[in-house]
């Protein structure tokens, strides 16, 4: 009889770790997450004017801006031109939480020649 009861009890021991093992891996497997689809030039050029031009845009516009006062929008139209939108920190024209506030809602088309 006791062999009987090892028997079940191993029986029953295996069976925890198994369990306890598919459960582990059920929560530690990722699930797929739907890749988003790339833009296309058209899709990105139709994005980007909806985004305000700094090399074009007039004071009253950038002055719409979130965070930005006449001192802000004084020393961007004095910055011009711009070909990226982060040289609005990288030349000291606006302070890194200025930009922050903006970055989403700019862009800096390349001026033509």
């Amino acid at each position: 009889m006791s062999t009987h009861r090892s028997s079940f009890l191993a029986a029953i021991l295996s069976a925890s770790f198994f369990l306890a093992s598919s459960l582990s891996i059920a929560q530690t497997t990722p699930t797929a997450v739907p890749a988003k689809p790339a833009q296309s030039i058209s899709e990105k050029i139709a994005a980007s004017r909806a985004l305000l031009d700094i090399n074009t845009a007039t004071a009253a516009q950038l002055k719409a801006l979130p965070g930005m006062g006449d001192e802000y929008v004084r020393r961007i139209i004095a910055g011009r031109p711009y070909t990226a939108k982060n040289q609005l920190t990288t030349r000291g024209i606006l302070p890194q939480a200025a930009y922050e506030q903006i970055r989403d809602l700019i862009i800096a088309h390349r001026p033509k020649p």
